[in-house]
């Protein structure tokens, strides 16, 4: 038998997640540096489980882009290295929620892939 990883991947992609009332991260790397960085952004989700920015009270849309200051940027070089900085170095940890943590260490590992390959990291 013949696993298409990626089909279960993209399928898995798809499926529904609770949102981390800790708040979100935008992933993106500087091939010119060699660096992970992770920007850290707070939220309330509110009671229909909609993130909204704390400042306005605005939803945070899904998709499109929104002008938010983060409230703070992790770089690091590896994969690793970015999570000891959040989950070890960091208190009180900025991650609430065990899943948003293993997607974060899965996205990390991907943005070093991309930096070692030299192919373009688009957070999943």
């Amino acid at each position: 038998m013949t696993l298409d990883r990626a089909a279960i991947d993209d399928k898995l992609s798809q499926r529904s997640l609770d949102l981390d009332p800790g708040g979100y991260f935008i992933i993106y790397v500087l091939p010119e540096t060699g660096t992970i960085c992770a920007k850290h952004f707070t939220t309330v989700i509110d009671e229909k489980g909609l993130a909204r920015d704390p400042e306005t009270g605005e939803v945070l849309p899904a998709k499109g882009k929104v002008e938010r200051t983060c409230e703070t940027l992790y770089e690091a070089v590896t994969a690793k290295a970015l999570c000891v900085k959040i989950f070890e170095e960091t208190s009180p940890c900025p991650v609430t929620q065990t899943s948003h943590a293993a997607y974060l260490g899965r996205e990390f590992v991907r943005a070093q892939h991309a930096l070692e390959t030299g192919t373009e990291y688009i957070q999943d």
